[in-house]
This record gives structure tokens, C-alpha cells and sequence, in this order.
């Protein structure tokens, strides 16, 4: 369902009302006293609260790619054949050759992507309040 500029206010003043900013202030105080302390980067820190306060906004489900791949380099690490396991095999077989290589270029862009996030998440995501 889309959401409407008025329920978007809604929202927003909700998020007022019960202290969110407050909180989201007093948590990235916080997670910036602990990337001192661990020598890493404030700014990277800063971004990656960022991203995590945004998704909390706007909602939504989980990418159920992303979870596919944060579950395979959490069980295997980094394997040379992500692609390929990655791959919808079904649909694959269904393509012409370009749609293939399209589809193999895109499955890439977004593998890395969620490499990313993951690297990102392993990063700072550790160091999150309960």
C-alpha cells in the first residue's frame, strides 16, 4: 500500500511525540564513543546509522536477496561461486544469451551490494544496543 503525504505526517509527528530523534541522538552519541574507543572511522560510523535510521522510517520488508546472501557468507564466507548458487535456475534457462549475460551482470551488481551491507553490518552492526 502506498503510503499518502498526510499519513507520511502522521508518521513523522508520531515519531515526534514518543522522543525517536531523542533517542536516535542519544544512540549515535553512544555508537560514537564506541567507534573511538575501537579506532573506527566516525564518518563510515556515521553513515552506516544513517542507512539503519532511514530503514527504520520508511518500513518494508526484508530484501529476501540480501538475507540469501548474508546467509551464505554467514555459513560459507566468501566462495568463488556466489553467482552461480545465487542464480534462479529456473528463470535462467528461460532467457536468450543476452538476457543472460544481462541477468548474470545484474545478479553480480546487486551480489556486491549486499557484500557491502554485509561488510558494513559485520562492522558496526555489533556494536548496536539491544
Amino acid at each position: 500500500m502506498e503510503r499518502t503525504l498526510k499519513s507520511l505526517a502522521k508518521e513523522a509527528k508520531a515519531r515526534m511525540k514518543k522522543g525517536f530523534w531523542k533517542d536516535c541522538e542519544a544512540e549515535l552519541s553512544e555508537r560514537r564513543t564506541l567507534a573511538k574507543e575501537q579506532g573506527i572511522s566516525e564518518s563510515k560510523m556515521e553513515r552506516y546509522f544513517q542507512e539503519q535510521v532511514t530503514g527504520r522510517i520508511k518500513g518494508g520488508s526484508q530484501d529476501e536477496f540480501y538475507l540469501k546472501v548474508r546467509e551464505l557468507l554467514l555459513s560459507e564466507g566468501e566462495v568463488s561461486d556466489a553467482i552461480g548458487r545465487l542464480t534462479d535456475r529456473a528463470y535462467y534457462e528461460t532467457l536468450s544469451y543476452a538476457e543472460k549475460q544481462r541477468y548474470t551482470l545484474e545478479l553480480s551488481e546487486k551480489y556486491l551490494r549486499a557484500l557491502e551491507r554485509f561488510k558494513r553490518e559485520l562492522e558496526f552492526g555489533g556494536k548496536q544496543r539491544g
